[in-house]
Formats: C-alpha cells, structure tokens, sequence
C-alpha cells in the first residue's frame, strides 16, 4: 500500500506543533501500525532529518504506551485495540492518515506524539494501593471472596493506564482510569480498610492534576482498547458519596 501520513510535529512542550506531511511506499498489510511509523523513521534518519517521537514498549497490547490518536479516534479505527495492535489492513491503499498526540492539559506534549502522562501515576500513589505484610505469603483460600466481586475486580485491573479515555473524552476526563483502579481494590477484601481514604485522595489528586469531570457520555468506555466499564464511574460515585459522608475531616 501507499498512504499519505498527517503526522504532528513538536519540537518540546514549549514549542509551536504543526502537522507535517509524509509519504510512505509499499507498506505490507500484515505489518502493525507501529511497524510502518518504524520504517518512516529509517527513512527519515537515512536522508539525515529528526525521526518522529513516539511510545512504545511491550507491542503486545498490555503496556498502554502506544498513545496515538489515529483519524480522530484514540488507537485508531479498531475496537478494543491498542495502537502496537492496529494492523495496516485497517486502511487502504492511498488513505490519508491523521495521526496526534492525546490531547489533555494532563497530558502536556514532551515531543511529537509523545506525552507526559505521569499524572496518572501520581493519582495511583495518591491511594491506588493497599497496605499487606509482605512477610509470609498466605494461603490462597484465606480470603473468601464473591465470585461475580472477584470477576468484577479482574475486569476493572485490565485497565493498563493508556490514557485513552482521557483523549476521547470532551471534558479531559480520567474517571474511567480512575473508576477502574478504584473498583478492582475497593470490590476485594484486602482493599476493604482503606476503601473511603482511596477514593477520597485519588479524586481529588485527579482534580488537582486539571482532569475534567465526567458528563456520562460515554465516549472513554467506546475507546477503550480493554473494554472497561463505564459502570465503574457509578461505583466509584457511590463510594465517593459514602466516604464523604463518613469522613470526619
């Protein structure tokens, strides 16, 4: 195939982006999305220009790095797939492909398609945890626990932090990442003793990050390369609710 790419170009976060444009010949449609910016880049380093600043890491899905906003949709046009995922099969020959970063005050662009996106890591230390003895292990049948609960919490930590919703979101919002890390502790015993501090702390370090609140469009559950639920925002409301009418402070 033969496709025309509209790519943006940003030198750092200080500096004016721009879209440029770029073509690229004889792209296999068994070769991952990541794999044709990879040969783009080659060809860029060999004729002596700056190669495009991308994410990437595990390229199975599973890591979240591969934040790429494709044709005004976050991953690009498949349904519950990450960008490494995406296969050139999804486009046509002589398709003109608009790729971007996430764009989201939370998400400031360090360089081309890359953004920061540690606030999502400073809303997990803000209370995505739970405090265990990590002395002895103990016995896996301790802890009863409600099979619909315990295929609920697998559910909510597929989530792997891409930052999808965020993008698709009109708001910015990040209730869905949020939602899930609440849910898949806060439905298992172990994260019962600090359930109301949790939520209560990881809320407002979303909002302190610039995170915008959540209108229940839907848009960050239809995005979502792992397919969670937007359910959990309404769970995570609830125990919003519950904590802030017990807390003492």
């Amino acid at each position: 195939m033969n496709l025309t790419l509209k790519v943006w170009r940003q030198a750092e976060r200080s500096s004016e982006g721009r879209f440029e444009t770029y073509e690229v010949k004889d792209i296999s449609s068994e070769m991952s999305f990541l794999e044709m910016f990879d040969i783009l880049n080659e060809r860029l380093v060999l004729e002596g220009k700056d190669p495009i600043a991308f994410d990437h890491d595990c390229r199975e899905g599973i890591c979240g790095m591969c934040s790429m906003y494709i044709n005004g949709r976050p991953h690009g046009p498949w349904h519950a797939t990450t960008t490494c995922q995406l296969h050139m099969r999804a486009f046509k020959d002589g398709d003109t492909i608009v790729v971007e970063p996430w764009r989201a005050t939370a998400f400031p662009v360090i360089k081309d398609l890359v953004t920061d996106r540690q606030a999502f890591d400073r809303i997990i230390q803000a209370g995505g945890f739970i405090s265990v003895n990590t002395g002895n292990a103990v016995d896996g049948n301790s802890l009863p626990v409600d099979k619909d609960k315990a295929d609920s919490s697998f559910a909510a930590a597929a989530c792997i932090a891409c930052g999808a919703c965020v993008a698709a979101c009109k708001n910015a919002s990040a209730s869905l990442f949020l939602s899930a890390k609440v849910s898949h502790l806060g439905l298992l015993p172990q994260g019962q003793p600090e359930r109301k501090n949790r939520v209560l702390s990881m809320v407002a370090q979303m909002e302190k990050e610039g995170f915008g609140s959540c209108t229940w469009t839907g848009a960050c559950e239809a995005v979502c390369p792992k397919e969670i639920d937007i359910t959990n925002i309404a769970r995570m409301h609830k125990d919003y609710l519950f904590a802030g009418l017990a807390s003492e402070k």
